[in-house]
């Protein structure tokens, strides 16, 4: 059987080690206007999705808003505009922490396209209860929201998956991104509905109950960026690898017992499938046809 340290080894080849944790206290003077947001979020509970205090001052400031933004439109906080990183804060050798919660698109997107190269930044958060979860329940393995109930995808075996799906035309098939690496909204836009696509593929080769965070998904791409290394390319390559592995190994059904405690921490893939984590778990739940 195909192990939980085998089969996260493979994964590991694009993802990245755990993330920081919740910071253990806000500072009394914040001396940006993020940092403020960021202590106003703390404040309000919303600490567990950031980083620590320090190393959410490692990364840039459009990062910074990244990580900022889908909290601080939950708790009705307003985000500054852009501001410049300050020089003593700069640290040019070093990569960015990678959001520990890097926001998915906060509305209903439409249907995945692989030609996500110049994929246009998300839209911004709206109250739409889709995307908040506010009219829907967790109920262990399901998530229940009015007409629609969302069940949690476990791995399946190779005789429960299409015809096909193993074999080597079946690609990921994401484009290369082309853009400017500092242009954080374009970029994120990109990985965004990169994500999405390859949460939808893992779905395909029966791995639901086996998937990158976002966050991890974004943490990777920084890596490779810096590596010199394209990403879509080696997501490419561990993908063939996983469908090689589920050829010949049987996979557990779940890796882990954990579920999630709340929908906080829960976005929308399109109308078919939610994605909840918690830093360190992911999980993939998929509609099911005889909605309520």
């Amino acid at each position: 059987m195909l192990d939980v340290r085998t089969l996260r080894g493979a994964l590991l080849v694009i993802a990245m080690s755990p993330l920081n944790g919740l910071a253990a206290e806000c500072p009394m003077q914040p001396q940006t206007a993020h940092e403020r947001v960021y202590c106003q979020v703390w404040e309000k509970g919303g600490g567990s999705s950031l980083p620590s205090f320090n190393d959410f001052r490692r990364n840039s400031p459009q990062v910074q808003a990244l990580l900022l933004k889908r909290q601080a439109a939950r708790f009705g906080i307003d985000m500054p505009d852009s501001e410049p990183e300050p020089v003593s804060e700069q640290l040019p050798d070093q990569l960015p922490e990678a959001p520990v919660s890097a926001p998915m698109p906060s509305t209903e997107p439409s249907p995945v396209s692989t030609d996500v190269a110049g994929a246009e930044p998300p839209p911004a958060a709206s109250p739409n209860p889709f995307a908040g979860f506010k009219e829907c329940q967790l109920d262990g393995e399901t998530i229940v929201c009015p007409r629609r109930r969302y069940q949690l995808a476990s791995n399946l075996p190779n005789s429960a998956l299409p015809e096909g799906v193993l074999e080597d035309q079946n690609l990921l098939g994401l484009d290369s991104y082309h853009g400017d690496p500092a242009d954080e909204a374009k970029l994120h836009g990109y990985l965004s509905q990169a994500y999405d696509r390859y949460i939808q593929k893992m779905l395909e080769i029966g791995l639901g109950g086996a998937t990158m965070s976002f966050t991890q998904f974004y943490h990777g791409y920084q890596r490779h960026l810096a590596s010199g290394v394209d990403y879509a390319q080696r997501l490419e390559a561990t993908f063939h690898l996983l469908k090689q592995d589920k050829k010949t190994m049987a996979v557990q059904a779940r890796l882990t017992d954990k579920l999630p405690q709340t929908l906080e921490h829960c976005e929308g893939v399109g109308r078919n499938i939610v994605v909840c984590d918690d830093v360190g778990t992911n999980w993939v739940f998929v509609l099911q046809p005889n909605n309520l």
